[in-house]
């Protein structure tokens, strides 16, 4: 099987100013995506959009800011934009499968495998998974924030060969500019220390960025646009393209690096920091010199260095207070569950 592609869609492509599906869009993006299939290549949609419906379906004009009630209009909304790509899907005999997630199930390693098996029979079916995050029982603690995070993070979770990040402009840059560097192009588009969010395309770039680190070319491109994604797929000037970083890693390093929830960090001395990344050794408590953050054993944990920068992530050997000790011979971080930002 070909490795796939991940097609994320905001909520102003897929809802219109009245709260309806753009039914219009949605078929010409499946007819595309139905192609695509056909010809063999896997293709799972990330799709915004159930919050939106759902407001019209209580009767409001804007987003609450009550938790529960926009669990409410998440859970409403989320039934109506299942059946509107389901529709957009049906004149191609193709299935849409729907799968709703948190952020948990991409920080655990076992549901995070689950998840991954469960596309990958979804895809020798046929089907198009059609992915939004799971807003109506989501927290602030496992949410993702937005949904081009989410789409990062599917894009990595599948190794994908793209990721097509469709919005309601062009692009970042001029049209057809191809970016290597996505630090250079932040700084570009928004400026040194500039706040986030510019219409939600930084957010953008941080999934660009994401999705590079792990070996996955980025599309961002209007997703009004006729040919969108056969466009980007097959890699003509459609909106900006992100380069892939060159080079792979596990896939286990992979969701060590993007997927594991971080819950503290650890501050090591020079001797330790030029022993992790020039030795590849293990991390030991004798070169601790703080932790911060109750984290547990099993817990995603940061190691900073002396300059105070973040240089590597791994999964805690031991508890924080066990480690606060600096016991001799205890062993903080092993090699094998750590790797190198």
């Amino acid at each position: 099987m070909r490795r796939p592609v991940v097609v994320k869609l905001g909520s102003s492509l897929v809802v219109d100013a009245r709260g309806r599906p753009r039914r219009s869009l949605l078929r010409a993006r499946a007819a595309e995506i139905a192609t695509l299939v056909a010809g063999g290549t896997p293709v799972c949609v990330v799709s915004s959009g159930a919050i939106a419906l759902g407001l019209r379906r209580l009767g409001l004009e804007r987003r609450p800011s009550s938790l529960p009630r926009l669990q409410a209009a998440s859970a409403l909304g989320q039934a109506a934009l299942q059946r509107a790509w389901q529709d957009a899907f049906r004149p191609h005999g193709i299935d849409a499968a729907q799968i709703l997630l948190t952020s948990a199930e991409i920080g655990d390693r076992r549901a995070y495998v689950n998840v991954r098996n469960a596309l990958a029979a979804l895809f020798a079916l046929g089907a198009v998974p059609i992915v939004n995050e799971n807003d109506a029982t989501a927290t602030d603690e496992i949410s993702f924030g937005d949904n081009d995070a989410l789409a990062a993070q599917v894009a990595v979770l599948l190794r994908a060969r793209l990721l097509v990040l469709l919005t309601s402009v062009p692009g970042v840059l001029a049209e057809g500019v191809v970016v290597e560097d996505g630090a250079a192009a932040r700084s570009a588009v928004f400026g040194p220390g500039s706040p986030l969010g510019r219409g939600g395309m930084e957010s953008k770039v941080a999934a660009a960025e994401l999705a590079a680190g792990a070996g996955i070319a980025t599309v961002i491109a209007d997703g009004a646009r006729a040919g969108a994604v056969t466009e980007a797929v097959a890699g003509r000037a459609a909106g900006t393209r992100f380069a892939a970083a060159v080079g792979s890693m596990p896939a286990f390093k992979l969701w060590l690096r993007h997927g594991k929830r971080v819950v503290g960090r650890i501050h090591v001395d020079e001797g330790a920091r030029r022993a992790l990344v020039a030795g590849g050794a293990s991390l030991l408590a004798v070169g601790i010199v703080r932790c911060e953050g109750g984290f547990r054993a099993g817990d995603g944990v940061e190691l900073v260095g002396p300059d105070g920068a973040a240089f590597a992530r791994g999964i805690a050997s031991a508890d924080a207070a066990e480690l606060a000790g600096r016991p001799a011979g205890v062993e903080a971080v092993h090699r094998d569950r750590l790797v190198l930002l």
